[in-house]
């Protein structure tokens, strides 16, 4: 690329952009994925529930049990509708027993005027939101963690428990050879203060 040439990456924030590049492991990803956001999502219930979903499934099966799961709410995924849903119709959805419950743990933790809220959430610091997130049953570390990158937009997640973003380490860093999670966080290190960008790279790079 000749300094004439438009930077791939262009449209990321010139911070974040010269932070990432000063590791020049992870600098030629940029370049080959182009910008990727870390923003805010409208909507911090359904969100939760995807990353409820998704868990220990591959993409392609939540996708699909995902999609009938919010069929049957008429695509309304609200704590009331979730509370209200038929148990045996969103075990026919492919969800296990245990999701449904952890799904409805989640419904009664968002409901009403004092339960949780994106604005509520906002407000506190990532480890305070863990703290809030994983009294839930069934949330766990690492639902937290995508709900602070996928949710509250935060810029400084390294979900290590993220088995993606530990292949990815390994196989960016390593040649796909094991690295020890100390490792890793050593890695992402680097990437601070904007290492849930860092992030967004290497599961592009696991990815593609």
């Amino acid at each position: 690329m000749t300094t004439d040439d438009p930077d791939p990456a262009d449209g990321l924030d010139p911070d974040v952009a010269a932070t990432l590049r000063s590791d020049e492991t992870l600098a030629p990803l940029l370049d080959r994925h182009g910008p990727l956001s870390v923003e805010p999502a409208a909507d911090a219930f359904r969100r939760l529930c995807v990353s409820i979903i998704n868990q220990q499934l591959s993409t392609a099966s939540a996708a699909a049990i995902r999609e009938r799961a919010f069929g049957l709410l008429d695509d309304e995924v609200t704590p009331a509708a979730v509370l209200a849903a038929d148990e045996g119709a969103l075990r026919e959805a492919g969800l296990s027993g245990t999701k449904v419950d952890y799904l409805r743990s989640a419904a009664a933790a968002f409901e009403g005027e004092d339960g949780l809220s994106r604005d509520r959430l906002t407000g506190l610091s990532d480890d305070e939101v863990r703290e809030e997130l994983t009294a839930i049953r069934g949330v766990g570390a690492w639902t937290a963690d995508m709900f602070l990158i996928f949710v509250l937009g935060r810029e400084d997640v390294l979900p290590l428990g993220d088995l993606a973003l530990r292949k990815g380490i390994e196989q960016v860093y390593a040649d796909g050879a094991e690295l020890s999670r100390s490792e890793m966080r050593e890695i992402g290190d680097g990437w601070h203060p904007y290492r849930s960008y860092g992030t967004r790279y290497i599961w592009a790079a696991y990815e593609n």
